[in-house]
């Protein structure tokens, strides 16, 4: 039977301003520890510290733009793309734009505070 997912919860995100993480699933909101998806929504000017998570993390950018920086340089994920940064690969993320960024996360397996590894 279907199960209806009611509604996210907030995670406290890391970075420079407050960003908005809402697990709609995922080991927080519904214990799934297989796979995560969260809507997130970074401010102009947000920047996170760099990782190397242990997850792949496909990410689909509805709306702004949402910068990545990785160990061969640099790209901008735009509203309608997408980007996959696979589990191992270092990685920054930021919204340099005036109007931010809004977009869904999907990391298999779920993202886990521990198997993230920002940098310190």
């Amino acid at each position: 039977m279907p199960e209806l997912i009611a509604g996210p919860t907030a995670i406290e995100a890391a970075g420079t301003k407050p960003k908005l993480i809402e697990e709609f699933v995922g080991r927080v909101n519904t214990g799934e520890a297989r796979v995560s998806i969260a809507r997130m929504t970074s401010p102009s000017g947000w920047v996170e510290p760099g990782q190397r998570p242990e997850f792949d993390e496909f990410t689909l950018v509805l709306d702004g733009c949402l910068h990545v920086e990785h160990e061969g340089g640099a790209l901008d994920v735009r509203g309608s793309q997408a980007v996959l940064v696979r589990a191992g690969e270092w990685v920054r993320y930021s919204s340099p734009e005036p109007d931010g960024a809004s977009y869904v996360a999907v990391c298999l397996p779920a993202f886990a505070p521990e198997t993230v590894h920002r940098d310190s």
